[in-house]
């Protein structure tokens, strides 16, 4: 499942932190998923009105090098908790998926909720520990935050590194 990776969150004049260390990572993960032959869903948070993620602006799209391929699932949330506001514990059941992979942006808001989702879905669930990031802010640096995240699932799910999952 990859969260939120829309054009916005890699626009030059302010991307994430490691933008484009995650573009190749995300695109990586999406080969080993299709080459397996692993259901992917690509999740687009959909903002208000004005925001860079407004439903139907070029910020809100994915980004243009991670595009869905027939058969994969888009789902279009509006809370952090893409269960939340999606069909997405009836797309895994029907798809008979029990385990999920997760990458993603950002990892304060949109991973760590729909992580902790997953989990009362009773999915097990691994968070690609290097696979997800934000920005730095509020006195944090992001690489803090998403350490932060990762300690605070890592005892509820399983953590691994990108190269991690693609050795299997």
């Amino acid at each position: 499942m990859l969260i939120d990776a829309q054009v916005n969150m890699f626009d030059p004049s302010a991307p994430v932190v490691g933008s484009d260390v995650l573009i190749d990572r995300f695109s990586s993960l999406l080969q080993w998923a299709r080459a397996s032959h692993l259901p992917i869903v690509f999740v687009r948070n959909c903002g208000p009105a004005g925001a860079p993620d407004e439903r139907g602006t070029p910020g809100w799209e994915l980004h243009p090098t991670l595009q869905p391929a027939v058969g994969d699932l888009v789902l279009d949330k509006t809370t952090c908790n893409t269960f939340a506001s999606t069909p997405l514990a009836s797309e895994l059941s029907a798809r008979g998926v029990r385990e999920i992979i997760l990458v993603g942006l950002q990892s304060e808001y949109c991973v760590l909720e729909t992580s902790l989702g997953a989990l009362n879905q009773n999915l097990d669930v691994t968070l690609v520990a290097d696979g997800h990031s934000t920005y730095d802010g509020g006195g944090r640096a992001a690489r803090d935050v998403t350490a932060a995240v990762n300690g605070v699932l890592g005892a509820r799910l399983n953590l691994k590194s990108a190269d991690e999952i693609r050795r299997g």
